[in-house]
């Protein structure tokens, strides 16, 4: 199972195997000329689970002041995953991070908190449109 599908399990998206390809490997993200992740539709037989919801009430209920919105570090740590450096960059690199966004890892963070809340879009959570632009 690859670190993107531990995220959908812990919001309890539809099967996590559907997010992959038939090689085990998960599909990576479309990625605009600007390294900005386009946001394609959810298909139509993804039924949508109320992410913001979940998130929110993780939130409230934790002694940090976590902020999954804006961070990918916050958002791994309210999933009470691995949310280190070497687990940031296994999950940037299989969802198809640009190699020269790797070494930097403010730009990766941003890059991957804006590529996880897509492909959990994609996969039928509510992520806010305002948060996948």
């Amino acid at each position: 199972m690859g670190f993107f599908n531990k995220i959908l399990e812990k919001l309890g998206i539809g099967s996590a195997q559907a997010a992959e390809t038939p090689d085990g490997a998960a599909p990576a993200p479309s990625v605009a000329t600007d390294a900005a992740v386009s946001t394609p539709a959810a298909p139509a037989s993804v039924s949508v689970t109320d992410v913001v919801a979940q998130l929110e009430e993780k939130a409230a209920a934790n002694s940090q002041k976590l902020n999954w919105r804006t961070s990918i570090v916050d958002l791994l740590k309210l999933l009470d995953l691995d949310s280190s450096l070497g687990a940031r960059k296994e999950l940037a690199t299989e969802l198809g991070c640009p190699a020269d966004l790797m070494g930097d890892s403010a730009q990766m963070n941003m890059w991957l908190h804006k590529a996880v809340l897509a492909r959990i879009a994609q996969n039928g959570g509510n992520i806010p449109q305002d948060l996948l632009n």
